[in-house]
């Protein structure tokens, strides 16, 4: 049996010729509808989808207006980081619901380090401007979104990238009042468990106070800090361990390290929430009870910190994700070239922190 002939796409100008209308007519049904009225409109849609005509090439459209109709979201990590992280979750859910609003499409891009992702992924994002989430200085994609002639947010980190606005934290204030609140409740002898703080994997384990300072990512250094300001104590005296995972079982793998290697500390410091909660994993496993035995603090305030009770610094990152949008949209560049927005943060004191035994 013949197999008949695949069908034709319709175009634009055959829709139009199978009307009776011109081209602008049916450009208009899609792209300027108050132009039509709504009987000519509906007589369009409805040979179109009877023709198999799909609408106005995107490309094409973008072309002509120069706007792609996306924003470009630079992630530090892997793309399905995006949705099991509660902090990026918590970002990402504030950023779509203001690109929902402005009928704004999202396009991720990942920008791995130590993974070999192509930073040409950014230089050839069909975006109308990039937000930048985490990357450490001098990162390869983010000199690719700075090259373009678009606007671009950075959260969180860097701090100074020259050209473009910025949304993020005190984190060293922010991070100096969970060490105060250690000390204050009388802790001397304090572990830090942080993210990664280079580039490359590296072997893991104990992090030396000059890798600490020199770290890329500004976030990990800046909580660093303000954690030893909180603590008034000298590097050499406190173990931090770097994590390179953010992840449950990476943090509880290197707790039970710092647990094992350093047997009397009374408390445990860490730069996020993850950390803090696998922290707390790894120390009842070993028999050590959370706040009695061990205190934990953590940062970012996630949704399972206040479930587990979680001592942690709280801030906002949906409303990171509406500042971001906020900037990024602004139409006020020609006289403010670039802009800052500083998101409050708060000391949240629960149950997994008390005076040493």
């Amino acid at each position: 049996m013949a197999q008949r002939p695949p069908r034709r796409t319709a175009t634009l100008a055959s829709l139009a010729a199978e009307l009776g209308v011109s081209r602008t007519t049916v450009s208009n049904a899609y792209n300027r509808p108050d132009q039509l009225s709504p009987q000519l409109r509906q007589r369009v849609l409805e040979a179109a989808k009877r023709l198999g005509y799909p609408g106005p090439d995107p490309l094409a459209r973008s072309l002509r207006t120069r706007r792609a109709g996306a924003i470009g979201l630079l992630l530090t990590e892997a793309l399905s980081y995006a949705f099991r992280d509660p902090a990026a979750v918590e970002f990402l859910e504030g950023l779509a619901r203001e690109c929902e609003d402005a009928k704004t499409g999202l396009l991720l891009v990942p920008a791995v380090p130590g993974a070999g992702t192509d930073p040409a992924l950014a230089a050839a994002a069909a975006v109308d401007g990039f937000i930048v989430y985490s990357l450490p200085n001098g990162d390869p994609h983010l000199d690719a979104a700075l090259a373009r002639p678009v606007p671009t947010v950075i959260v969180d980190e860097p701090l100074n990238a020259v050209g473009a606005d910025y949304v993020g934290i005190d984190d060293r204030a922010a991070a100096a009042k969970a060490g105060a609140h250690l000390a204050e409740l009388g802790h001397r002898k304090i572990g830090i468990i942080c993210s990664r703080i280079s580039y490359e994997r590296g072997p893991g384990g104990q992090v030396t106070p000059e890798r600490q300072q020199s770290s890329p990512y500004d976030v990990v250094r800046l909580r660093l800090d303000g954690l030893f300001d909180g603590l008034q104590l000298d590097r050499d005296e406190v173990p931090v361990w770097e994590c390179w995972e953010n992840t449950l079982d990476s943090a509880a793998g290197a707790a039970k390290e710092m647990l094992d290697a350093y047997p009397d500390l009374t408390a445990v410091a860490c730069t996020t929430d993850v950390l803090a909660l696998g922290t707390i994993q790894a120390a009842r496993a070993i028999g050590r009870d959370v706040p009695s035995d061990l205190s934990v603090t953590g940062f970012d305030d996630i949704p399972d910190a206040g479930a587990h009770g979680l001592t942690t610094v709280h801030q906002s990152h949906a409303e990171k994700g509406r500042a971001a949008w906020r900037l990024l949209s602004r139409d006020d560049r020609d006289e403010v070239p670039t802009q800052r927005a500083t998101i409050p943060t708060e000391l949240r004191i629960r149950e997994t922190t008390a005076g040493p035994r």
